[in-house]
């Protein structure tokens, strides 16, 4: 009896209004009821509770694919072996529901775009076409990455993942030329449905779905190609048809029984695998297709990545934490800068490698290699936080001579050392990431002798000179200000205090550093709290903001405001954090910590959108609650502490008489606080001259 509790407690669950967390604590991985099997996946899928779109169907089949769609359908049924009223049945339900996809979102379908396939398993739940049409929908939309075509980026950087794990595997099928599309695509199209046996696909979509995580699919393909790796070596002297064949039929193979084991190894090569992988990544993949050209950009970066890219957010967090989970990613840093470079500054836990040595003085080099593998195998031993299996190659950020940190990466692939990375931006990302604090956590930085400084010097000099003909904080002054005259008789005739200039240094006084034109000119706005009764959440009418950035006292924090009921219609719905990034108008998303006033921080995600400031907080297993949304366009305050310029506050409100009153307010402790200030205020500005 107690072995089954867990089917009653789930069966409960699906009875009130749970979500795929809850589906995932209860089942653990087992093997799913046949009759709870669709509730689960139309809750895992979060479409339990979706309108019926294909009410909207006119039942009119009339593309101009329709009678190629219609004999596939057939085709396809005709392979599964019903008898012959299921199989006009299902023939029916296929052909209605591709044809209402195709006009729905203005596809057009083509032979083994792998949709037949997707859906095929979905129609064995036996739903009506409405649920079977919004499961398939949900699929292709969270789980298909973008782009499955030959030589698609999805196929690049399913490469990228295959050389990170196993470099002589990817070698090998590279001089081949068999590149990853060729034998994956299908896998990718359909989830596997394409070249598994029904039963194994059900148990295999079972995990997949409570796991709730698009990438998976990577992880799946990549264990099918270890799980051969014997054979496909064993054929080396094979013609490259025979091999794309065998390749191909690889998931064949699997049973019923191995699912369980295929997944759980998927997901302990995912726990080795740099978190950038699915973060840098996931726009591309899985977000909307657009042919911008900065969509373009991004594309050919993936194409010409010469290994996997971890980012700078990563690594340091990385360095910096301890590791209870085993097998966790942990890197061991290699500074390739030029020698004079690395001395004017570089992280304690970085190993030097000299890349100019390669060339220059080859048997160096190659005893700098030995050494470096020496002391990367002692920190292991030692169990250091500068230690660990994973190689992550950093060169100055400048592309002129990164060309060679790319040979030096180039020399470790071809020897087909395993866990090789590159750092995105190099040592300058590193840098700009630590902002004031650079001095604390670099060492040996000279500000005198270090590029990125001597960069950051040049470019404030000509902002300097060319103040007159560019706009600076003075100007932006002069928006805010004719703004309010024009808005509003109440301010007129009234200088702000208005410094907004959070870049000014280049560094993290993004919060605090600004200029003083007009601001020793102004006179101080003077700020009243108001209780949580006074907040309607509404303006003066036509009056514009009052935003500035500045210092904060010790004492700014009001206690009260922080822990004061939110206003009226603040949403708090929970959001699948994956597809919440892929929103089109995020502009971008800054991982951080909501402080209370109670000492409690939160694991939190700041989004900047066109026009709001939204917080994520995470709650495990890819979910958020959207704790609040705040209009850009009520921000009156940016403040952050004099001692800990990564801690932000903002502050909202409006204008009152000479004063500002103030409604609300935020804090948090971001890592990159410089870039988010700048780009909310940057963003604030937007929202005004629009507003004009």
């Amino acid at each position: 009896m107690d072995e089954n509790m867990w089917i009653i407690e789930l069966e409960s669950a699906l009875l009130d209004d749970c979500n795929v967390n809850d589906i995932y604590s209860i089942c653990q991985g087992k093997p799913l009821p046949e009759a709870l099997r669709p509730d689960v996946w139309q809750v895992c899928l979060d479409v339990r509770n979706k309108n019926d779109q294909m009410s909207l169907f006119n039942e009119i089949y009339d593309l101009p694919f329709q009678s190629q769609l219609r004999e596939d359908c057939q085709r396809y049924v005709d392979r599964i072996g019903n008898d012959e009223e299921d199989k006009v049945s299902v023939v029916s339900d296929l052909e209605s529901i591709m044809t209402f996809y195709c006009k729905n979102r203005n596809l057009q379908y083509e032979p083994d775009n792998g949709w037949i396939e997707l859906l095929l398993p979905l129609c064995a739940l036996k739903l009506n076409r409405s649920d079977t049409f919004n499961l398939f929908e949900a699929i292709r939309d969270t789980y298909i990455p973008k782009g499955c075509k030959p030589k698609g980026n999805v196929f690049h950087v399913f490469r990228l993942l295959l050389l990170y794990h196993d470099p002589e595997l990817c070698t090998v099928l590279d001089t081949k030329k068999i590149t990853p599309d060729l034998y994956s695509l299908t896998w990718f199209q359909s989830l596997f449905a394409s070249c598994s046996s029904l039963s194994v696909i059900i148990a295999m979509w079972d995990l997949y779905f409570q796991n709730a995580d698009p990438f998976m699919v990577f992880f799946l393909a990549l264990i099918i190609l270890i799980n051969g790796r014997e054979q496909i070596m064993a054929m080396k002297g094979s013609s490259k048809e025979e091999i794309v064949k065998f390749l191909v039929n690889m998931p064949c193979a699997l049973e019923v029984d191995d699912v369980s084991d295929f997944c759980s190894l998927a997901q302990y090569y995912a726990l080795k695998t740099p978190t950038s992988f699915k973060t840098d990544y996931l726009k591309a993949l899985y977000g909307k297709q657009n042919d911008t050209p900065r969509s373009q950009e991004e594309s050919n970066k993936v194409s010409q990545a010469l290994c996997l890219p971890v980012s700078v957010y990563e690594l340091v967090e990385n360095s910096a934490t301890e590791f209870p989970v085993q097998d966790a990613v942990r890197f061991f840093l290699v500074d390739c800068r030029p020698a004079e470079q690395y001395n004017a500054g570089h992280l304690s836990t970085a190993f030097h490698l000299d890349c100019n040595l390669m060339l220059q003085e080859p048997v160096a080099f190659a005893t700098a290699v030995q050494g470096l593998l020496t002391a990367q195998k002692q920190a292991i031993e030692v169990n250091s936080n500068a230690g660990g299996e994973h190689l992550c190659f950093m060169g100055s950020g400048r592309v002129e001579e990164d060309q060679y940190t790319h040979m030096v990466v180039a020399s470790f692939l071809q020897k087909n050392t395993h866990y090789v990375s590159l750092l995105t931006g190099g040592y300058a990302s590193i840098h700009d990431y630590f902002g004031d604090h650079m001095a604390d956590c670099l060492e040996d930085h000279s500000a005198s002798k270090c590029l990125v400084c001597q960069q950051h010097n040049v470019k404030q000099s000509k902002s300097t000179t060319l103040k007159a003909s560019t706009p600076s904080s003075t100007d932006l002054f002069s928006k805010f200000s004719a703004a309010m005259k024009s808005k509003s008789a109440e301010v007129k005739g009234r200088l702000l205090d208005i410094i907004v200039n959070p870049s000014s240094n280049g560094s993290g006084a993004g919060a605090s550093g600004a200029s003083n034109n007009g601001a020793g000119q102004a006179q101080a706005v003077q700020e009243r709290h108001v209780s949580a009764k006074e907040r309607n959440g509404k303006r003066y009418r036509n009056v514009a903001p009052v935003f500035s950035i500045d210092d904060e006292n010790e004492d700014a924090y009001d206690s009260a405001e922080k822990d004061a009921p939110q206003p009226a219609g603040v949403s708090k719905e929970i959001v699948n954090l994956n597809q919440y990034f892929k929103t089109a108008d995020i502009i971008n998303a800054f991982k951080c910590q909501d402080v209370h006033i109670n000492g409690y921080m939160y694991d939190s995600h700041l989004i900047i959108t066109p026009t709001h400031l939204v917080v994520l907080r995470e709650l495990g297993r890819g979910q958020a609650q959207i704790m609040v949304r705040r209009p850009l366009a009520s921000i009156v305050k940016i403040t952050a502490k004099k001692r800990h310029r990564d801690l932000i506050t903002f502050k909202y409100g409006f204008p009152d008489g000479d004063g500002l009153l103030i409604t609300d307010m935020d804090r948090f402790l971001i890592p990159n606080a410089a870039e988010a200030t700048a780009l909310v205020s940057k963003q604030i500005v937007h929202v005004l001259d629009n507003a004009n």
